[in-house]
Formats: structure tokens, C-alpha cells, sequence
């Protein structure tokens, strides 16, 4: 197999695009850094088509290098017939080459094998010469007198033929057509069903919609199919296939029954039975259940990488003054004050939920906090006690000439955090909880440099994530992790070294020496300086400067995303236009006029020029949205405070393949069912919500005791945060329970 040419028809592109990128890649070239940097030679393909890529090229290579395995085992048995090599070699799939060399792969003993050890086979291979329409009739009974052998363990004809039968049905169940085509009919008719095991009653489980579920394969959402897989993990329910019987049989027999000799036909219908019952149904079911798990996996990883994407790319507040604020009852909020590089200025404990005279003190040290440090931000934590340390931090800035923003913030993944490696390292001799208040006063300044931080599995975005094979949701989640922080560019005097490691061809290791140079150094000036780190060579710059910032720096491109092997294209633009380099940035005017094709060389093409003018124009500038924050109802703080038909102001927390997750602020998020995310079908809740969305929802229901509540974002919705109260409580909506149903399992499934 031309492993590039099969890529340029898979991925409908060109072969010289293919083996550009492919080249590229083998030269150690980075995904973020190709699509940037090398627009000419892979035609301008982006991140999404070269991870498609490189992830289907090294699959075809580990396929390619098992075909070789697969051909010599084959081979050293002496049974390679060019027919089969020539299968083999066409094979673009892991299952169609493993269904081809089922029949030689080396086996445990089987009843098949037994039988052959007893002589058998002559027998087998009888019989199955008989199987032809022009085949005279034969007495399979007086055929196999001839084997009885008390010396073999063949007592009589009985045995003999059953060895024969052994023999034949496991060459019928190991044949490659037979098996797809079944395993196709199981993917197309066959019905998911499951029990909840008799030692859980009725309403015992967190599985109770399984009870008696029943689905077809090919239709069985990725969440449900994820939940039956936990749930028989855990020992709650069993599922399995059920289809019928009668048709696979029917199959078989049409494929493999050529006689017309009533005794050879039985023999066959018997031996195919058998053939499917003993060797078939339970692997063919096992096949499809797992291809269906690792299609729910893709589905589920792909949502996300998408919510995640959304979450890292949220609006950043800006580095300011800010303050983080902890929340909590009885052991006080921690409250600390980060200056504008999100450096630690003090912290300190306040408990403005008990008594009066603790609530003045609290007053008392937040009104000091904000004044001393000329604070512009304040971050509240969104956890317990969040909603009532926002009213009181409210109170006190309505009274104040300072009056910062006030935002509340999500806390997922903050106690991680507080208790990492990576927190410990920073501030060991503080709490877990001072270390939670700076991380929420970050989160607000840059939401980006402080979650790359975190696991993304701990943020509280994901569907079934520990359900999903971990292998494939590590690396993708890094993919997304690495795409946002280059999308946006690294300032290289502020950033942490988790943040440097994202950075395109930066490891670990390389971006604590970038921290470690920069303590001892101080601040750096220019690009060039990287190159005195240790083992920053010219690979790594090549590969990372080009997304490195430094702001106020010697030369004003490096503040831009200008790769400084274009920087003598950005000189020559200046000596055209007549102003000094220094000023380049600010002649966004004057760059409009600028003829790209007079400066098109042989290996500078339009598209790098087209990117150059265009950062020119924006040097520096933040790619991401502008910033915007949910105003929460003053009325509202907990969820016993919700009302029916209650119209309110949210921020989408998490987005599933069933509806989106909003915080409307009282502790528990409500779900919008996908239903009721808009007055037009919706096949995708992404292609309507998105994490971090400030979204307008109604209050449809609220089960107080269970903490679930209903939304809706469909018509009718105040465009006012404030909304006032519905005393009429709406109809009954239909999806209600399905709703509640699927509320109950994110919950758990957020808690397991």
C-alpha cells in the first residue's frame, strides 16, 4: 500500500499536500507550528486536517507493519496463496486484516484441534468435497465406520462425524466474509438490551431507566451506551445483543450448503448451528459491542475536546489588580490579592456568613484589601457559600468610590490545584485554600494560563469521562490544549512553565530552563536570548518563537506573530513604505496599500504575506472574545429560591450530547434538555451552546429534594437578568423525566 497516495484519496487532498506535511512532520515539525508557518508547502491545510493526518498515517504504519507480521506467520506455515497475500495487502482496516488471519493464527486446543489429533480431518475434507450439487449421494454413517478407533478415543460413527463437524465449523467461523457480513447484521438489526440484576428493587439504582431498556444498535446514543458499560462494571445490570437467530443461520446455510444430498444438508444445517451458537455469536457480539464503545468514546472525547477548547479560550478579564475570594462557612473565605502578573501581594481569612460582628471585620479587611492594592478585579469562587459571599462583597462595593468588577467564577478543578505538585511548588507554606483563592483570582485574570494548570478531566466538562479509553482522551485533550495555548500566544516574562510546556515544540524540561534563565536573568528583551538557554537549540526556535511574546521588548515584532525568520519580509515592507521599523506596527493605514505579489519569492508565498500584514495591522492582539460575565438574579441564591416560569441570566458550564449545563447561581447547574434549547430541532447541542456562553433560560421545573432543575432556552425569555417571579407554574413538560433521569446520572456521574 502507497500509504500517501491512500491519505490523498482518504482525505481529499493533494499527494504533494501529503507528503509536504508528512515530511514536515518526520523533520520534527509541530502541528501548531505547520499550519502557522507553512502554509506553502502543505497548501494551507489547518490544525484540524494534519492531526487527521498524522492520526490516520500512523494508524496505516502499525497497520502496514502488522500486514508483515501477519504475511510471515502465514508464509512459515507454507498456506500464503497469492489470492490471500493479495487480500492482506489490500486490508485498510486493524478488523478486516485480523478477520483474514483468524484461520492461521496460532491456537489454545480446540475441539478442532483435539479432532485432528484423533485423525479426523481425512473426514472433514470428505464431507466438504460432497458438498457440491453434482456430488452423488453418500452414507455419512458407513464414510465414517472407517475412523472408529477405541485407540483414538473414537468409539463409534457417532463420534467420528461429530469430530468431522468440530472441524468444519470452526473453518465456517473463522472465514473473514462470513464474519462481516454478520457482524454488519448485528450493527444494523440487532437490539441492545439490559437488566437491572434482581438483588437491586426498583428504585435502588442510579441505573433505573436500564431496567428494561431496549434500543437498536445502530441507533444507541453515546451516553447510554457508556452508562450500560459502567453500570455492568459496577455489577448493577447485564446487557447483550438479542436478534434473531433464524436469519444468521439462514445465512449461513445460503453461503455454505451446496448439496442436494438430504444427509449432507443436515449435516451442515447442524454443523452451521453449532458453528454460530459455540464460535460466532458470543465473539460477533463482543466485536460490536466494542466497536459501538469506541465510536461512544470517539463521540464523547470529540464533545470534550469542544467544551474544553471553549472553556480555555474563555474571555480573559486582563492582567489587573485583582482579588480571589474562596467562599465557605464555617472555616471563613480566604480571600488574596494577586497584582497585575498574578503575583501574591497578601492574603488573608474572613467570615462574613456568621456573626454580626464578624460580618464588620470582613468589611472591614475587604474594604483595606481593595484600597492597599488598587484593586480593579474581584473573583468569587461559584462553590458553597459563593452565592452569599457575592451579595455581601456586593453590599460593601455599592458603598465604595473603588468599585471593582465583580464576577463569579467556576471553582471545578480548584482543589485539584490547591493540592498539585505544581501549587505546592509555588507556595509551600500556604493553605490549600489560599492557594484555591489565588487560583480563582487568576482564573478571572486569564483563564488559559491558569487551567493549562489542571487536568482537564478534573474541570468538570467532560461526558463519561472516566468511561472513555483514557489513552485516546489524554491525547486528544493535550492536542486541544496545545492548539489553544498557541492560538493565542505565550508572553514570555509571564508565563508559568506549565503554560511555556504547551508552547510548539517545548518540553517539560525545556520550559523550566526558560523559567529558571528568566529568574536569574531577569525579564528578556528579545527572541534571540532563548537561544542562550539550555537546550533551546534551533530546532526549539524554529518551532516555539514564533508563538513567544515579549512586550516592550528591543524589537517590536517580537510582541507579534511574526516568525523572526520573516523578519527581514517586514523590514523590506517598512523600507517600501518609508517608515521606520519601529513604527510598522502603527501603520496599519499605509499597510493596506502594500502589493503582496511583488513580494511573493520562491519560498515566501501569499499566504505567510497575508498573515504578516495582517498581524502588522493588530500587533499583539488577543485572539480571544471580549470579555463578558453573567449577572446573577439578586433574588436567587439557592436553589429552594427557584420558581417555575422564573427567567434568568446563566453561563453554560458544560455541554453533553443530551442538552447543556447552566449555572444560574444556586449551586447546582439546571439542565437546558436539548429539547428545549431552541424552537428548531437540534441534532447537536454545540451548534447552539457553548461552554462559558452567557445565555437567557426560564425556569420549567425544580425537584428540591433530588437538586434537579429544568430549563428551557426556547422563546418567551426576558431579555432583563432580573426577572420577575411567574406565580402560575407552567404545564407539565413531556421530557420532564427523561430530564430528571438524565440530570441524576451527569450528578453522579460528576461525583464518581
Amino acid at each position: 500500500m502507497n500509504i500517501p497516495e491512500t491519505l490523498a484519496q482518504e482525505l481529499s487532498l493533494g499527494l504533494g499536500q501529503i507528503q509536504n506535511a508528512l515530511s514536515l512532520f518526520s523533520e520534527g515539525g509541530t502541528v501548531p507550528f505547520i499550519a502557522r508557518y507553512r502554509k506553502e508547502r502543505t497548501g494551507e491545510m489547518n490544525e484540524t486536517q494534519l492531526r487527521t493526518l498524522l492520526e490516520r498515517h500512523t494508524y496505516l504504519a502499525e497497520l502496514e507493519e502488522r500486514k508483515s507480521v501477519v504475511l510471515k506467520s502465514i508464509e512459515d506455515q507454507g498456506k500464503l496463496t497469492d489470492a490471500l497475500k493479495a487480500s492482506i495487502e489490500a486490508c485498510l482496516q486493524k478488523t478486516e486484516l485480523e478477520d483474514l488471519y483468524l484461520p492461521f493464527k496460532p491456537k489454545k486446543r480446540t475441539r478442532a484441534t483435539v479432532a485432528k489429533e484423533k485423525g479426523l480431518e481425512p473426514l472433514a475434507v470428505f464431507i466438504k468435497e460432497r458438498n457440491r450439487p453434482e456430488a452423488p449421494p453418500v452414507d455419512l454413517e458407513e464414510e465414517a465406520a472407517a475412523y472408529v478407533s477405541e485407540e483414538h478415543g473414537i468409539p463409534s460413527p457417532v463420534e467420528a462425524l461429530q469430530g468431522a463437524s468440530d472441524i468444519l465449523a470452526e473453518e465456517v467461523s473463522e472465514k473473514a466474509n462470513l464474519r462481516q457480513y454478520l457482524r454488519e447484521y448485528l450493527l444494523k438489526e440487532g437490539v441492545f438490551t439490559s437488566r437491572i440484576r434482581e438483588e437491586h428493587p426498583e428504585g435502588t439504582t442510579k441505573f433505573e431507566m436500564y431496567r428494561d431498556y431496549k434500543i437498536k444498535v445502530k441507533d444507541i446514543a453515546p451516553h447510554n451506551m457508556l452508562a450500560l458499560r459502567r453500570g455492568e462494571t459496577e455489577g448493577i445490570l447485564t446487557f447483550t445483543i438479542e436478534f434473531d437467530t433464524a436469519v444468521a443461520t439462514a445465512y449461513l446455510a445460503s453461503q455454505e450448503i451446496h448439496s442436494t444430498d438430504t444427509r449432507i444438508i443436515q449435516f451442515f444445517e447442524s454443523m452451521l448451528t453449532d458453528a454460530f451458537d459455540r464460535l460466532m455469536r458470543t465473539t460477533l457480539i463482543g466485536e460490536v459491542r466494542l466497536e459501538k464503545k469506541m465510536e461512544a468514546d470517539r463521540v464523547s472525547v470529540k464533545t470534550f475536546e469542544s467544551n474544553l477548547r471553549e472553556l480555555l479560550l474563555s474571555s480573559p478579564a486582563g492582567m489587573k489588580p485583582t482579588l480571589g475570594i474562596d467562599p465557605g462557612f464555617r472555616t471563613g473565605c480566604k480571600v488574596a490579592a494577586v497584582d497585575r502578573t498574578g503575583k501574591l501581594l497578601e492574603y488573608a481569612t474572613i467570615y462574613p456568613n456568621k456573626s454580626e460582628g464578624e460580618r464588620q471585620e470582613a468589611t472591614k479587611i475587604l474594604k483595606s484589601l481593595i484600597t492597599k492594592h488598587n484593586i480593579e478585579l474581584v473573583a468569587i469562587g461559584n462553590g458553597t457559600a459563593g452565592r452569599e459571599t457575592d451579595v455581601f462583597t456586593g453590599e460593601i462595593l455599592s458603598k465604595m468610590e473603588q468599585k471593582p468588577v465583580k464576577v463569579m467564577v467556576s471553582e471545578a478543578g480548584a482543589s485539584v490545584y490547591s493540592a498539585s505538585n505544581t501549587a505546592i511548588e509555588e507556595f509551600p507554606d500556604l493553605d490549600l485554600t489560599v492557594r484555591g483563592a489565588i487560583s480563582i483570582a487568576r482564573r478571572l485574570q486569564d483563564p488559559l494560563a491558569e487551567l493549562v494548570k489542571i487536568d482537564p478531566k478534573s474541570i468538570g466538562i467532560g461526558q463519561y469521562q472516566h468511561d472513555v479509553d483514557q489513552k485516546l482522551l489524554k491525547e486528544k485533550l493535550g492536542d486541544t490544549v496545545e492548539s489553544c495555548v498557541n492560538f493565542v500566544g505565550v508572553d514570555l516574562n509571564l508565563a508559568s512553565k506549565e503554560l511555556l510546556s504547551f508552547v510548539a515544540g517545548l518540553s517539560s524540561a525545556v520550559a523550566r530552563n526558560v523559567v529558571v534563565y528568566r529568574n536569574e536573568h531577569g525579564a528578556f528583551r528579545n527572541r534571540k536570548e532563548l537561544l542562550d538557554i539550555p537546550k533551546f537549540g534551533p530546532k526549539t526556535f524554529e518551532q516555539a518563537a514564533g508563538f513567544l511574546r515579549i512586550r516592550n521588548g528591543e524589537n517590536p515584532l517580537d510582541n507579534t506573530a511574526v516568525h523572526p525568520e520573516s523578519y527581514f519580509i517586514v523590514k523590506k515592507i517598512a523600507r517600501i513604505l518609508n517608515v521606520p521599523l519601529e513604527q510598522i506596527t502603527v501603520s496599519s493605514d499605509k499597510l493596506k496599500s502594500i502589493n503582496l505579489k511583488e513580494l511573493v519569492t520562491e519560498n515566501v508565498g501569499e499566504p505567510t504575506l497575508r498573515d504578516i500584514v495582517l498581524e502588522l495591522e493588530k500587533p499583539g492582539r488577543d485572539p480571544r472574545e471580549e470579555f463578558r460575565y453573567a449577572r446573577f438574579s439578586d433574588e436567587v441564591k439557592e436553589i429552594k429560591d427557584l420558581l417555575p416560569g422564573m427567567e434568568l441570566e446563566g453561563i453554560v458550564t458544560n455541554v453533553a450530547n443530551f442538552g447543556a449545563f447552566v449555572d444560574v447561581g444556586v449551586h447546582q447547574d439546571g439542565l437546558v434538555h436539548i429539547s428545549q434549547l431552541a424552537d428548531r430541532f437540534v441534532d447537536d447541542p454545540k451548534k447552539v451552546v457553548k461552554v462559558g456562553q452567557i445565555v437567557k433560560v426560564r425556569v420549567l421545573e425544580v425537584n428540591e429534594a433530588l437538586k434537579r432543575i429544568s430549563l428551557s432556552m426556547k422563546k418567551g425569555v426576558r431579555s432583563s437578568s432580573k426577572s420577575i417571579p411567574k406565580k402560575n407554574k407552567p404545564s407539565p413538560q413531556k421530557h420532564a423525566t427523561s430530564v430528571n433521569d438524565l440530570m441524576a446520572k451527569f450528578n453522579q456521574r460528576k461525583n464518581h
